[in-house]
């Protein structure tokens, strides 16, 4: 039987680990409040190209297509290509009736965004050549871009950042507490993460989709090595851990869809939990190597705690959450009062419980201009918002062993930029 005294004692110890680990956060949080983002202005027009992997997208590809059709930015340097990678749906059609360049890709065995997005860029690198485009925008199906996306990204590519990434808003912010739960994560992650980032001169971390990356980091490849099932930390991490600044543009926003449903959710996040494991074992080694040099060194240990520190602490409160719930059916069925442990256990709770309520407190007051929702439902997401930061636990422990794989998100939500920035 494990005692009381041992699981306080765990308990403790996991709260001061990640007190530890994640404190200089919090002072990022103070920054992005009391600092204006570092904002840049362009001496050139750079040619690009925006790259959307699309797998059966007809329902959302043609009004992204649209809003990049719609950027306040030369129409002659924006070239639009989608990837219909195993569609058995019509966005090829769609794409190419809103103006797009369709490549088609069917391979049933390579399965994923990094394996599209490489055979888009090879085949970009064949047809038009290494030095056509300056850039690549690499944007999902999914997603809207604001009208000056393009111009304010553009500022600081220009500027000499060679990987740059956004700020990332959401179509269905509204729908339930599974998509407010997403959009105040990610807007906390664009505000108080990445925005502090750039203010304190460290690296940025590009999230799945709204980036820019200079071409020859992609010649450098040969197109675009990475697989793992969150390519995007696969590249993050190699970029980081080479010396390179990763830049964020505040002003830069777009916009994507959440999933609606707490299944669709679970198998997201599991892949992105496996992923992060993956990350960690292919460039833990040379992060961790980073951290001792002069020129990446933060940046380094900033994703490291960005990373590995979430499955570990989710193993551990866990086993300390089933630790005390196993206490206390034994005390019961042993006769003996359970209330120590169950106490521990709510207590244990509650502070988890508190510590998100007061990031989704902060965040949404800093962003409630950007948040797409009626105000009553802003303040309702602000207390369901730590409970779905803790389904994190069990979704995390589950990815440790089990067989996460790449799963589609069904897109449905036809909503239109012009809809989005004529009511704000």
């Amino acid at each position: 039987m494990i005692s009381m005294d041992l699981i306080t004692s765990i308990n403790s110890a996991i709260v001061l680990l990640f007190c530890a680990l994640s404190a200089y956060q919090y002072l990022y949080i103070l920054v992005s409040i009391f600092f204006q983002p570092r904002r840049f202005k362009a001496s050139t027009l750079h040619r690009y190209a925006v790259l959307i992997c699309a797998r059966n997208e007809e329902a959302v590809v043609g009004n992204l297509i649209d809003s990049v059709k719609r950027q306040n930015y030369p129409e002659s340097l924006i070239d639009v290509y989608v990837l219909a990678d195993n569609c058995d749906d019509n966005t090829r059609g769609v794409s190419e009736a809103a103006g797009a360049i369709v490549y088609e890709r069917h391979d049933k065995q390579k399965v994923g965004k990094g394996y599209a997005l490489d055979y888009l860029l090879r085949r970009l690198i064949v047809d038009r050549g290494e030095t056509y485009y300056d850039g690549y925008f690499v944007l999902d199906a999914d997603n809207l871009i604001s009208s000056d996306y393009v111009a304010k990204m553009n500022a600081v590519f220009d500027s000499g950042y060679r990987v740059v990434t956004s700020y990332r808003n959401s179509k269905n912010f509204s729908t339930n507490w599974i998509t407010a739960g997403y959009g105040l994560m990610f807007m906390k992650e664009a505000r108080h993460m990445n925005n502090a980032r750039m203010i304190l001169h460290t690296s940025c971390a590009i999230s799945g989709t709204g980036f820019l990356v200079h071409r020859d980091l992609v010649n450098e490849k040969g197109g675009w090595p990475y697989y793992l099932l969150t390519e995007d930390l696969e590249f993050t991490m190699e970029r980081i851990s080479a010396g390179e600044k990763i830049g964020y543009c505040h002003d830069a926003m777009f916009y994507d869809e959440q999933p609606v449903t707490f299944r669709q959710s679970w198998h997201q996040r599991m892949r992105w939990s496996k992923g992060f494991l993956q990350a960690f074992m292919r460039h833990g080694g040379s992060m961790i190597r980073g951290v001792f040099r002069k020129r990446s060194g933060f940046s380094c240990f900033d994703e490291i705690m960005n990373t590995l520190p979430t499955v570990i602490l989710s193993f551990f409160a866990a086993f300390s959450i089933g630790s005390m719930v196993y206490g206390a059916v034994y005390n019961l069925v042993q006769k003996t009062a359970p209330w120590p442990f169950l106490e521990s256990f709510v207590s244990y709770i509650l502070g988890i419980y508190v510590v998100n309520l007061v990031i989704s407190v902060v965040t949404t007051i800093t962003e409630w201009n950007k948040i797409s929702c009626p105000a009553s439902k802003k303040i309702l997401y602000i207390f369901t918002y730590p409970i779905f930061m803790m389904s994190n636990i069990p979704i995390t422990l589950a990815s440790i062993f089990a067989r996460a794989k790449w799963h589609p998100v069904l897109h449905g939500d036809r909503t239109r930029i012009e809809e989005i920035e004529t009511h704000g």
